[in-house]
């Protein structure tokens, strides 16, 4: 089973600790075996025996040795018991935090595709619920498997010492009951996998309302929402119950079947104890211990139903536990030392969403520390562009060159951490202003990060807060303006000094004369930039060395401000109506 071999590498140096736990569920089951066995001594010997009375005038030190027996061992199986529950917690909870580390390293590593395909809420719930299903299964679940086995195979060995008929006739009854769990096992596992997968549903409603509670209120959905978590909470609450009520249609039987132990050890023994084949000791220790096939069958189904819980769990871990991102470091790449130059060429680049061409034979050239503005109507293909430049996609033809070396050359640490983005949908964490500022480099003065806030003209406002670069802002920067967000975002964008600045619309929702604060601030910076600038308002292209003009994932213009007005193209159109009635001298 490959569950089983993947959570036995996962417990890598917990593993003596889980191979001690099951050796004291071992001994503990055994030790159940002494309680019995000390009854039926005292009764056979001091109680029913033709000599019972000489033989407790004779030998009162046996008696009492039987007792203090009885006691010790009942008192060494609490205390073992106790340290096997222990020590079985302290391996799965260590092998749950280096799985749940491990799982987070792999969501982080991996690429822009594997967010475009998996939902954040489905992500969460693998490192949550998933991981709790596996670790109860670890800690729980093993264990009572463990324990069952180990109880029910020493009582029925301790059975056949004793009296071999009975033994046999208890033995009869069990069949049944593994037919019935088999049943139950073919039925529960699909059920699990479907409540696995309504969960996930409901857990991607609920942080996708929680994420856009903002934009829910403001259309006035807050009863849609409702309505639609509603219908995703029943579809979960249906399927739980359906995998609950499916254990509970089995467990009658197997309760049933359990039960019939004891009648079989009331009608099979009584006949045994009237023909003087088995003496009301033995009667007594095998009565006394026919819990211990009884409850291991009785449990066997809810194992079996926790079990398909873990499968079910333990396959959508494993799916991102050995998931590999396919844009990784080359064994050939070249590690620079040092500040690249921020030279950037695209060559005969294509580009591709599944089957649907975004990009097609783009091709242009950024010499270090010019201004490239990009436009384009929506759907242009303008930010893909750019998320190539980090190497966030591959290209599907050509090629993206930084410094004269194509990207998929390069160390993906060593070319990002050259690159500064700031983008229109901003994400801000939950951190003060100061943290997020300095998010790139944690380590960064106080002055320094002042410094870059001016820059994004972000200081003023920043000192109007309650605790000026300290103040906490919530979730997604909550509480925040759009202004204000996409300026402290570009702050961060600047504070790791890039050799290459990529700004994606991140003026789009400030002020003019912010805007033209933040123009002044781009160019006269006090390290070289190379700067590639998306954006729709005129003021914000007109001084850049080249702008480009992207049309259904190609260039359709590229030039000078004042050579793409004489083009009478798109450039053109977009300048006449952001400047109707008021001449081309306003720009």
């Amino acid at each position: 089973m490959f569950q089983v071999k993947w959570l036995w590498y996962s417990l890598k140096g917990y593993r003596k600790f889980y191979i001690t736990a099951l050796f004291l569920s071992l001994l503990c089951n055994v030790l159940y075996l002494t309680t019995p066995y000390f009854s039926k001594e005292i009764v056979d010997t001091y109680l029913t025996s033709e000599n019972a009375i000489q033989n407790l005038e004779n030998n009162r030190e046996g008696f009492i040795m039987l007792l203090v027996g009885m006691i010790g061992f009942t008192f060494l199986r609490t205390v073992l018991q106790y340290s096997c529950n222990m020590t079985y917690e302290i391996s799965s909870q260590g092998m749950i935090y280096k799985i749940r580390n491990k799982l987070f390293e792999r969501v982080q590593n991996q690429d822009m595709s594997f967010y475009d395909k998996n939902r954040t809420g489905d992500l969460m719930t693998r490192l949550t619920g998933d991981l709790d299903a596996v670790r109860h299964a670890v800690s729980w679940v093993f264990k009572g498997i463990v324990e069952s086995f180990s109880l029910f195979t020493a009582s029925m060995v301790y059975f056949f010492i004793i009296n071999w008929k009975m033994a046999l006739l208890l033995l009869a009854v069990t069949p049944f009951i593994f037919i019935f769990t088999v049943a139950f096992k073919k039925v529960a596992g699909p059920a699990y996998v479907e409540l696995r997968e309504k969960l996930s549903r409901l857990n991607t409603d609920a942080q996708e309302n929680i994420s856009g509670n903002r934009v829910v209120k403001a259309f006035a959905r807050e009863e849609y929402e409702k309505e639609k978590f509603d219908k995703s909470n029943r579809e979960y609450s249906a399927a739980n119950k359906k995998a609950s009520l499916m254990w509970l249609k089995f467990s009658p039987f197997m309760d049933a079947f359990a039960n019939a132990l004891s009648v079989v050890m009331l009608l099979g023994g009584g006949i045994f104890l009237i023909k003087g084949t088995l003496t009301m000791g033995e009667y007594i220790a095998i009565s006394g211990l026919i819990w211990a096939i009884a409850n291991p069958m009785r449990n066997l189904g809810i194992y079996v139903n926790d079990l398909q819980r873990f499968m079910a769990s333990s396959m959508k871990i494993i799916e991102i536990y050995y998931s590999q991102p396919t844009i990784v470091d080359r064994t050939d790449a070249v590690d620079e030392e040092g500040r690249l130059r921020g030279e950037i060429e695209f060559r005969d680049v294509s580009f591709k969403y599944g089957n649907t061409e975004v990009l097609s034979d783009i091709s242009f050239k950024v010499k270090p520390g010019e201004t490239v503005a990009i436009m384009g109507e929506t759907g242009s293909g303008k930010t893909t562009l750019i998320n190539l430049i980090p190497r966030f996609y591959d290209v599907a033809k050509g090629e993206v060159l930084v410094d004269g070396v194509n990207v998929r050359k390069r160390k993906l640490k060593q070319l990002r951490r050259n690159i500064g983005m700031a983008t229109q949908d901003v994400l801000l964490f939950s951190d003060s202003i100061d943290g997020n500022i300095a998010y790139g480099d944690s380590d960064m003065p106080e002055n320094d990060v002042k410094k870059y806030a001016e820059l994004a003209a972000a200081h003023d406002f920043i000192s109007k807060m309650p605790d000026n670069y300290d103040t906490l802002i919530g979730e997604r920067g909550v509480g925040l303006s759009g202004g204000q967000k996409q300026r402290i975002s570009l702050a961060r964008a600047l504070a790791i000094r890039p050799a290459i600045l990529i700004l994606d619309d991140t003026t789009s929702a400030v002020d003019m004369e912010t805007e033209a604060h933040i123009q002044n601030s781009l160019k006269n910076l006090d390290f070289d930039c190379t700067k590639i600038i998306i954006a729709q308002r005129i003021s914000s292209t007109k001084d850049a060395d080249k702008i480009i003009i992207l049309k259904d994932g190609k260039i359709s213009e590229m030039g000078t401000h004042d050579e793409l007005l004489k083009n009478h193209g798109y450039y053109y159109e977009v300048f006449s109506l952001q400047n109707e009635g008021f001449g081309k001298e306003a720009v």
